[in-house]
């Protein structure tokens, strides 16, 4: 189970902490509090949110109460960025708005009628200013200076607002109300995430264990994926257009989609990423991460018609545009009737050796009709069987 949990996690904090809070769950007989907070800042949910929402789902089928905390306050303030400005302050009717859309889309993901959705605003709208002196007083200037942006900035002479410091100090408090046990969170929300622990702790209560996923990259294939960058999938894209942009990822960005986007198997994600060692081409493992994820987040009829509407639209369109080398369907027929091995019409096109048609099938090279065959010895009806591409240059038209 551990194991199971740990996959993909790339802090825990302290590294042994979850494994005694799976214990100490287990010698109690309770329930781990998992706490997992965001800011409204944007109406969509995205893949790189559903990295996280996954990680929680795994908690809360092994019954852990899972607490998704709208941050409709703290979006009033605004996380700073990690950039050298503050994030702008969204109006209370926009995070409403916002807010409304996200929790409809959670379920696409959790079984939110098992989850505590709380919203931060009802406790932390209670504080008077005393208060948040009081709470302040917790925590050090030196702390917060510990956040990489903060101490950047600082340095620079680049201006830090003293909302801005706040920000992380309040994030903190709401784990004191939830009393949780983890707190969840991208990697950018580390030092957020272990404030928690600190007031935590100044409050008397066990400080919460810290696991933060991986920011799984957008698009472009360079900065996380963010609504702000329009590098993003949405959860909510209709699923020829979830298909579309999966197939524009870049190719280095495949091993880092099969992990964090799709649910295969173990096995079935090592096979996969063998299969791009051994040069096959990216498109068709492209192709199955698109399928999981229209499957996922639609359902596997709509994936196999996005699957059909990419072909038909996009590479047969390619395809098509090739000039062709026209081939007599009969001639093909007196020679080997109405079947044939893939391997021996490769040869007989091509002109080469079998083992170099062998070599360039299995290396993807080859397609029917637009369609990649990888299978060297699969039979090919002639009756069927329209267009043919051998490698990069050599194309032929049964007539």
């Amino acid at each position: 189970m551990l194991k199971e949990l740990e996959e993909n996690i790339e802090i825990i904090l302290p590294q042994e902490g979850l494994a005694l809070k799976l214990k100490e769950s287990t010698d109690l007989g309770r329930a781990l509090i998992i706490k997992l907070g965001f800011d409204p800042t944007a109406p969509d949910l995205h893949l790189g949110h559903a990295v996280v929402l996954k990680k929680l789902r795994q908690f809360q089928q092994l019954g852990h109460q899972i607490v998704v905390l709208v941050g409709n306050f703290t979006a009033r303030i605004g996380d700073p960025t990690g950039k050298n400005k503050a994030r702008k302050p969204l109006g209370a009717d926009e995070i409403a708005a916002n807010a409304a859309t996200y929790i409809a889309q959670l379920s696409k993901i959790i079984d939110v009628s098992k989850a505590k959705v709380l919203f931060n605003a009802d406790w932390l709208d209670q504080l008077n200013f005393a208060e948040v002196i009081q709470l302040a007083s917790k925590i050090t200037v030196a702390q917060l200076m510990q956040r990489h942006d903060f101490h950047k900035r600082f340095s620079e002479n680049q201006p830090i607002a003293m909302h801005e410091l706040l920000y992380p100090i309040l994030q903190g408090f709401d784990s004191v109300h939830v009393q949780s046990d983890i707190e969840m969170g991208g990697t950018d929300q580390m030092f957020n995430c272990t404030m928690g622990r600190q007031i935590q702790e100044s409050y008397g209560l066990d400080p919460q264990i810290v696991l933060c996923m991986p920011l799984l990259r957008g698009l472009d294939g360079k900065e996380k994926m963010s609504k702000s960058l329009n590098n993003t999938i949405g959860i909510l894209d209709e699923p020829n257009e979830m298909f579309g942009k999966t197939m524009s990822i870049p190719d280095h960005l495949i091993p880092e989609y099969i992990d964090l986007t799709t649910d295969f198997n173990t096995a079935t994600k090592l096979g996969m990423k063998a299969r791009i060692a051994r040069g096959e081409n990216p498109m068709e493992i492209k192709k199955l991460i698109a399928q999981n994820l229209v499957a996922q987040y639609h359902s596997v009829e709509s994936a196999h018609a996005a699957l059909d509407f990419f072909v038909k639209r996009f590479q047969y369109r390619e395809f098509e545009a090739k000039a062709f080398e026209e081939i007599s369907r009969q001639s093909l027929h007196d020679r080997f009737g109405d079947k044939v091995k893939l391997v021996d019409l490769c040869y007989f096109l091509k002109g080469t050796t079998k083992s170099a048609m062998r070599r360039l099938i299995y290396g993807g090279g080859v397609q029917i009709d637009s369609t990649k065959q990888t299978d060297p010895e699969i039979f090919i009806d002639l009756n069927h069987c329209f267009k043919i591409k051998l490698g990069k240059r050599s194309y032929f038209n049964l007539i």
